[in-house]
Order: C-alpha cells, then structure tokens, then sequence
C-alpha cells in the first residue's frame, strides 16, 4: 500500500520532471499506488467485464465491442502508462497532466479525443481529494485514477445490471455519469460541514476554548478547497457545453448542464458556510472578551472595595501611642475598649457604601 504522506493531491505544486526536462516526460510520484487495469466492455444487450493484467489484449477488445471504458487506477508504473498512451493515441503533454496530480478541473480538446479532469473526495476532514482523469474517444473512454477506491460503484452496478441509459449511450454520456457522481458525493460532504458548524456554534455557547478556533479555521480552510475545486469544475462543464465538439451529443450537453446547476448549488452552500465561519469566529471573541471583561471587572470591584479597607488598617496599623507623655494628637482609639469593633464596624461600612454606590451607578450590571 502507498504512504498517503509522500503522495498527496493537495500537497503544495509539486512536480516529478527535473527542470528542463523533455515535454511529456513520465515519472511516477513517489509512493504511487500499483498500476491496476480493469475494462467494461458493453452494447445495449450484452457486457463483458474483467481486470486486464497484460494491455496486448486491449486492443482486441476494442475492435470487438461498440463501447469500452477502461479503468485504469494507481499511477506506480509509468511504462504501463506510456503503453496505453500509445495504443488510445494520446498526447504526451496529457499524459504528463495525468501524472502530475496538482491539476484543476479542466477541459482540453485533441480533436481524436477529449481530455477532462476532475476532482474526486477521498476524505473528508482534513479534506483531501484524489484527480481522476478522463479521456472521452468515439468508441471508448479512459479513465485514470491516482489510487484504488472511489465513489463509482453504483455506476458500474447500472452497467452490470443494465438499469438507465449508461448502456444506450456512448462514452460522452459515460464520462458525465462519472462527473456527475463525483459531483454528488460533495452534496454529503457539505453537509457535514454544515453540521460540524452546529456543533462548533454550540460549543462556543457552551464554553468557547481555544480548540474551536481551530477547528474553525479547519473548516474554512476545507470549504476554501471546496470552493476552488467548484469554480474550476464549473469553469470547465461551461466550456464543455459550449464547445461545439462532435465528441459529445447535444442530449449529453443537457445532462451537462444539470452538472452545472450542481456545481452552482455547491458554490453557494459553501459561500454561506464560508460566511458563517467568520462569523462564529467573531461570536468567539466577542464571548472571549466578554468573559475577560467579566473577569476584569469583578478584580476590579474587589480592588476598589479593599483600598479603602487596606487604608483603615493600615492607618490604625500605625500605633502612634506614647505610654509616658499622652498626646493629644495620638490615636484615642488604641486605649478604647470597643476600638477594635470601631474598626471591623468602619470597614464594614465603608464596603457597604461603595456596593450601594456602585449599583446605583449600574456597575454591577451584567
């Protein structure tokens, strides 16, 4: 199995080449995961399935049926990769795109053949995701993944079963099932961010920590993903559905165009949420600095209450008596029975007072 820690999709741009490389040059990332090739091959009444170890019998099966989707997943063997570049014709430049895996959604158009990327979910916090390739012939349609595992198997269970018109169609219309799922499985994703939210404004009603900044920011920081990865993939269904490319059907560009409103109700849940991440980061410290100023301003009742208190004691702390020559200017109150009491009932007073005062003015408020 790859380390996921030395090939990741949303790494900073990395690329395999050297400086100065020849175009098209092919090098597997590190740690890719193993070359893997399976085809289904399919008419409106009969299918064929089967993994391909050796490619040679690729392209017999190509001359035999009306439709093929081969999948190829894992990135590890770049001589395989070439071959198939070879057998379907495609450019080296594509193929390099295939293997650099920082690539945005897009279109390109080889005349022979239709080169798409696009984006698919592998985790979702922190959100990672995985750049599937796609390669949309008359006859067939190429479909390269970084690694094993994706969010296809109810399409590939509606070919095996024959259910909607995957089988009736050509591969125009299998590559927007394929955009298509990818582009729902975000539809869940959001949501749980939506949720994850709830649970954060909670925590923050609750008792604000210093965590849920950071979970805050993790949140933005995965709805910013989200956000970029939409405008591109929106950017490229829009020229997709405008290009007049014979490669694909103008029934297929109305299922198209339904990508696009997904791709659009997207973009506005995730803007909200976006929205909704500053503001529960400015709920935070607006709580955190009325707490602080809840803190501060009772240190500061009990301050103001013992200055004058300090100041009784410590005045009378002085004992300015003379046992020998009384003075008339020293304390009375040191050979006074109830000057003790005198003192206690002066500070109790005087704490009283201030209390009455500050309620009066409204300072004891919350």
């Amino acid at each position: 199995m790859p380390d996921d820690s030395c090939l990741h999709s949303d790494r900073p741009f990395q690329r395999q080449t050297a400086p100065g490389a020849a175009p098209g040059t092919l090098i597997s990332p590190p740690c890719a995961a193993p070359t893997q090739i399976s085809v289904f091959c399919y008419s409106s009444t009969e299918f064929h399935e089967e993994p391909l170890p050796d490619i040679s019998k690729l392209g017999d099966l190509l001359s035999q049926w009306p439709m093929t989707w081969v999948n190829v997943t894992g990135l590890g063997d770049a001589r395989q990769l070439e071959t198939l570049a070879d057998l379907f014709g495609i450019h080296p430049l594509a193929m390099e795109d295939v293997v650099h895996v920082h690539q945005r959604p897009k279109v390109e158009d080889y005349r022979d053949y239709l080169f798409l990327v696009t984006r698919m979910i592998e985790e979702a916090n922190p959100l990672r995701t995985d750049q599937i390739s796609l390669f949309i012939g008359k006859t067939f349609l190429l479909t390269i993944q970084e690694r094993p595992g994706d969010c296809l198997n109810p399409l590939r269970d509606r070919i095996r079963k024959q259910a909607g018109r995957v089988r009736h169609a050509g591969p125009d219309y299998l590559a927007y099932a394929i955009l298509d799922a990818t582009l729902d499985a975000y539809f869940p994703l959001v949501e749980q961010y939506g949720d994850h939210m709830e649970e954060v404004d909670e925590a923050i009603e609750a008792s604000p920590s210093p965590q849920v900044v950071s979970e805050i920011h993790r949140l933005r920081t995965n709805l910013l993903q989200v956000r970029k990865i939409m405008w591109a993939q929106r950017d490229a269904l829009n020229e997709l559905i405008r290009d007049d490319c014979p490669l694909v059907s103008p029934e297929t560009r109305v299922y198209l165009r339904d990508c696009v409103d997904h791709t659009a109700q997207i973009l506005d849940v995730v803007e909200t949420y976006r929205e909704m991440c500053a503001d529960l980061r400015d709920y935070y410290l607006s709580k955190t600095n009325y707490r602080m100023n809840q803190v501060i301003k009772v240190l500061t009742i009990l301050s103001t209450i013992f200055l004058p208190l300090g100041f009784i004691t410590g005045l009378y702390g002085m004992n300015f008596k003379n046992e020998n020559n009384q003075s008339p200017w020293n304390m009375p109150e040191l050979d006074w029975r109830y000057g003790y009491l005198f003192s206690l009932l002066a500070m109790s007073l005087t704490t009283v007072g201030m209390l009455i005062f500050m309620k009066r003015r409204g300072w004891l408020d919350s």
